[in-house]
């Protein structure tokens, strides 16, 4: 498996390690539940190194990035980033990317480490008039989250970081190493982004978990960033999104900008939303003890119209949540379902999205 630079680090934390998309990564440190919760609250770090950058050069690199994926380029000035997707010629759902726009003739691109080699293929299939470059190598990239992020990040720089806004970027030094600051994340909390040389990954880490001591920050593995980004509804690769899947199914029309011209998969989104979805993603909350799985069947009046794509005990909510797809007629808040789990069926209710918004519980 490979290892991210701060394997050793983790070692030195006593962390749960695992094979992840073919990384030796930290599942969890303290626990889940107290990681989890410390992002909720306070703040957590996460190495997610593995994660792959990829930057389109030359004159014509937002052109071909506004060919290539599904979001408007155009809205973009530099030193901004948006959410995107790349898209099968089909409609289907290649990756969800974030796109940084650094200049007229440099865009950077952050994908999902298990979809790396595959989405530089198709970057280099589908890029016209630009150079597409695998910088992958050449980053770590370190995820500070929670409401005391943007305190504990401010200590270590002298960059301006309340004039940066939510999907936006500045370069600048954190504790004197230089670094890509993105006021990003994928936790559902307020948080940055550090993207810098995997020779200074260690310092940074060091340094931001000294810094966070006052505020009790915690390193935190996958297992909670998969249970802060189920709480906020945040699609994952491979559970939500997938080949065999569209935008619009996954509502992720706001993503898919129909009217700025040709891009990859245009055409068959256009009669997809002609004849509308065959599924829809939605919340299910349950209502009786039980916990929902990826791959548990979805029931209503005792016949299955979906299945569970992730789904976990809330550690803030204290309630069983899951994603699921469903039938369109089964998808509106409120209608009861069951969840098929170890033979049983388990009673459960479509609920809206998200399950969680920074700084407060939904509302039910």
């Amino acid at each position: 498996m490979k290892r991210t630079p701060l394997y050793d680090a983790h070692r030195a934390l006593g962390a749960r390690l695992v094979d992840f998309a073919g990384w030796e990564m930290p599942v969890q440190y303290s626990g889940i539940i107290d990681e989890h919760l410390a992002v909720r609250r306070r703040a957590g770090l996460f190495d997610v190194s593995h994660m792959g950058e990829v930057e389109i050069r030359g004159a014509g690199a937002l052109a071909a990035c506004q060919a290539a994926t599904a979001n408007d380029v155009t809205r973009l000035r530099d030193g901004t980033a948006q959410y995107s997707l790349l898209l099968t010629p089909a409609g289907g759902i290649v990756d969800d990317i974030i796109v940084h726009r650094r200049a007229a003739d440099r865009v950077f691109i952050c994908v999902n480490a298990a979809n790396r080699e595959a989405d530089v293929a198709y970057l280099r299939e589908h890029v016209r008039g630009a150079e597409v470059v695998d910088r992958s190598d050449e980053f770590a990239l370190l995820a500070l989250q929670g409401p005391r992020a943007t305190a504990i990040l401010a200590r270590l720089t002298a960059v301006d970081l309340p004039s940066i806004a939510r999907f936006a970027f500045a370069d600048g030094d954190v504790a004197g190493r230089p670094a890509m600051i993105a006021h990003t994340g994928y936790t559902g909390e307020d948080g940055w982004e550090l993207y810098g040389a995997p020779s200074d990954a260690r310092a940074l880490w060091d340094a931001l978990l000294e810094a966070g001591q006052a505020e009790e920050i915690a390193p935190a593995g996958l297992g909670a960033r998969d249970t802060l980004r189920l709480e906020a509804a945040l699609p994952l690769y491979g559970h939500e999104l997938g080949e065999d899947t569209t935008p619009f199914e996954a509502r992720l029309t706001w993503v898919v900008r129909m009217d700025k011209g040709e891009f990859v998969g245009r055409e068959a989104l256009d009669a997809h939303r002609r004849r509308g979805p065959r599924r829809l993603l939605v919340g299910v909350e349950m209502t009786e003890a039980g916990i929902p799985r990826a791959g548990y069947p979805i029931l209503q009046d005792g016949r299955p119209i979906g299945a569970i794509t992730s789904g976990t005990k809330s550690p803030l909510l204290g309630k069983a949540i899951a994603l699921g797809y469903v039938d369109p007629a089964a998808s509106a808040p409120g209608t009861g379902l069951a969840v098929e789990i170890r033979g049983r069926a388990v009673a459960a209710q479509v609920v809206r999205l998200p399950f969680y918004r920074a700084g407060a519980e939904r509302q039910s």
